[in-house]
């Protein structure tokens, strides 16, 4: 079971002045202005059973880097003698609706495409790895270009690689009834939630 999505228009900014690190009793201090060196799309699919990451940086988005990152997945043993790989992905536009299933199945048969509801893409366990990629890699963002910003997503996709375990989902749809009660008029709780 893989999970993938991009995390768009990850900019290089490049601090106009150095800031100061550290020091005892006192924050990192970094300057507010900054020079923009571009942006680049961060393709990332996960395996959920086995934690491991497979990732590309493209210039932008669109079907031909989503084909891309699923070639560098399917294109690996474990994944292309599989009977089954589904693939988890969101409505965005790269793999969006019924064509993009079909697109997904003809360029490999074993590739079963699975969409999250809309509106619901936080359900994807990918979303997980990029808000890590977010806090550990890219807070606060300097980067003096994108070849820079490109090897640095690469290198902590690799450690992260090292140190992962498949993510333990908590919240149970007995949990998500009980959260659904709470909102008022909300006729989602009724039956739908019993099955």
């Amino acid at each position: 079971m893989i999970s993938a999505d991009e995390k768009t228009s990850i900019q290089a900014r490049q601090r106009v002045c150095s800031g100061t690190p550290t020091q005892a009793g006192r924050h990192r201090r970094l300057e507010f202005e900054y020079k923009r060196h571009g942006a680049l799309a961060y393709m990332a699919a996960w395996d959920v059973h086995r934690a491991n990451l497979f990732g590309l940086c493209e210039k932008k988005t669109g079907i031909g880097p989503f084909h891309r990152l699923v070639d560098l997945v399917m294109q690996q043993e474990t994944y292309r003698s599989a009977e089954r790989v589904f693939w988890i992905t969101d409505n965005g536009s790269s793999h969006r609706g019924r064509k993009s299933s079909t697109r997904l199945s003809e360029w490999y048969p074993n590739a079963i495409q699975v969409h999250t509801p809309v509106h619901a893409s936080w359900l994807n366990q990918i979303e997980i790895y990029f808000s890590v990629v977010q806090r550990k890699l890219l807070m606060p963002n300097d980067f003096p270009d994108l070849e820079t910003l490109e090897n640095q997503l690469l290198e902590f996709q690799c450690y992260y690689e090292k140190i992962a375990k498949p993510f333990e989902w908590k919240f149970t749809k007995e949990d998500l009834k009980s959260l659904l009660s709470k909102v008022p008029n909300n006729d989602l709780t009724k039956d739908k939630c019993a099955a």
